[in-house]
């Protein structure tokens, strides 16, 4: 357990001197994006009408702003938080609109070049990543995370086995970790899977920490114990690998996968949107420019088709399947696609409503939760709508911290809290299952 990389009050132990000397930080990664967001904005508006709503649409569209709360332009309507990050050259147009509208807006971040500047992201690298002491309280590369993965696989191997699934688009290894004591050989299973959306940082960080505290605390905590010794857990810290490493070293607000279109320069596919259950229709785009674009085809994406290969042939002992995205402080379950009621609503919404309310004895963090489509917008292609249609019955997928004061800037100092939340909420689900649902 020494290499986890305790809470600061512990140590860890070294590493091999070959890790030691990996090259830290990413290529070409000035750590600033070549100053590519200053004066930037990140401005909240809240529609009072549908004539509002209509009006957004039409401007966002104008000035191509990259929308942060709904993810599509379509779900702008009255009422609904919208947050927008809008470049320099546009940010003047589009204030001067909203005064003379009179649409209510706040600045949430006056300058996004700043805002990424002072999270610690980009500092001058710091000792924070020599994976001797691997800091759970940062961010980390797509490197970084698979050499972490890769050490754990040599050092903890009565808990932990970590294999590929396939390759992405770019021919990156689709790295999973199955972890879970080998009690018996027919054990049930949870998967979990963080980054299916690049600039959703705070995921792979949530999935790393739900692997250390599983090998730090199975030994004194009966929970974690019970959970180990009856589950296995496949944890696959990063899905969208190419557009991960991509958010670190091009784009730090990039989506989707990084795959080519033939007839378009614009590239990637939203893995959310990408699954075959009801694909491509409400809450996703056709157009291969947007952030929902759905792809070509269903399972387009080598990624969202590895992890689906991989849940139908384990699908007879996979009972749940959870999902971690950023950002609104929400644990929805399905149905994503439709105004519905699953006909296991009863034992999903108990689950739900016990992990929010874990979640909240921590540090007093609210999060709604309720059917994906009526909680936060209607999308198809999702895979948590997928899982569940292919016979897991319980799916989650989680919008971790925060509601929109940092967005997708999470800051480092909130991955420890935000991350201790969510163990609990976790845990409690976990628990839900093993006790209570078919």
């Amino acid at each position: 357990m020494k290499f986890l990389g305790k809470p600061r009050s512990q140590t860890a132990a070294s590493l091999p001197l070959c890790l030691l000397f990996l090259k830290i930080l990413q290529p070409g990664h000035s750590r600033l994006y070549n100053n590519r967001y200053a004066g930037d904005k990140v401005i909240r508006l809240i529609p009072n009408s549908e004539e509002e709503a209509y009006a957004l649409k039409k401007i966002c569209r104008q000035l191509k702003v990259d929308l942060w709360q709904p993810s599509s332009v379509s779900h702008v309507s009255e009422g609904i938080v919208t947050d927008v990050h809008v470049p320099q050259n546009g940010s003047r147009a589009l204030l001067a609109f909203l005064q003379e509208a009179n649409i209510l807006y706040k600045i949430l971040i006056e300058d996004l070049q700043k805002a990424l500047e002072q999270g610690s992201s980009l500092r001058p690298p710091r000792n924070r990543r020599s994976l001797s002491e691997y800091n759970y309280e940062v961010y980390h590369s797509l490197e970084e995370i698979q050499n972490w993965m890769q050490y754990l696989n040599n050092t903890h191997s009565g808990l932990i086995h970590m294999f590929s699934i396939g390759k992405s688009y770019e021919g990156r290894p689709l790295f999973v970790l199955k972890l879970g004591r080998r009690s018996r050989a027919y054990k049930n299973a949870v998967w979990i899977d963080c980054g299916i959306h690049a600039r959703e940082w705070i995921g792979p960080a949530f999935c790393q920490w739900f692997v250390k505290e599983a090998l730090l605390t199975y030994k004194s905590d009966p929970t974690m114990r019970k959970m180990m010794n009856h589950l296995y857990f496949y944890i696959m810290p990063v899905f969208n690998v190419d557009g991960y490493h991509f958010s670190w070293t091009n784009d730090r607000f990039w989506r989707k996968t990084r795959s080519r279109n033939s007839r378009f320069h614009c590239r990637g596919v939203d893995a959310n949107r990408n699954w075959k259950v009801k694909w491509c229709n409400e809450g996703a785009s056709m157009h291969p420019c947007d952030d929902t674009y759905c792809g070509p085809f269903p399972e387009s994406e080598p990624e969202v088709k590895a992890v689906a290969n991989f849940l139908r042939k384990h699908k007879k002992h996979i009972k749940a399947y959870l999902s971690f995205h950023a950002y609104a402080q929400m644990l929805l379950y399905p149905y994503s696609y439709k105004y519905a009621t699953i006909p296991n609503f009863s034992c999903v919404e108990s689950a739900a409503y016990k992990a929010v309310n874990a979640l909240r004895s921590v540090y007093g963090v609210r999060y709604r939760y309720g059917p994906a489509s009526s909680t936060l917008y209607v999308s198809s292609g999702s895979s948590m709508d997928w899982a569940y249609k292919t016979g897991i019955p319980y799916t989650f997928a989680f919008e971790l911290r925060d509601t929109g004061h940092f967005g997708f800037l999470l800051p480092e100092m909130l991955i420890q809290p935000t991350c201790t939340e969510t163990m609990l909420a976790v845990k409690n689900i976990t628990m839900h299952l093993l006790r209570k649902c078919p």
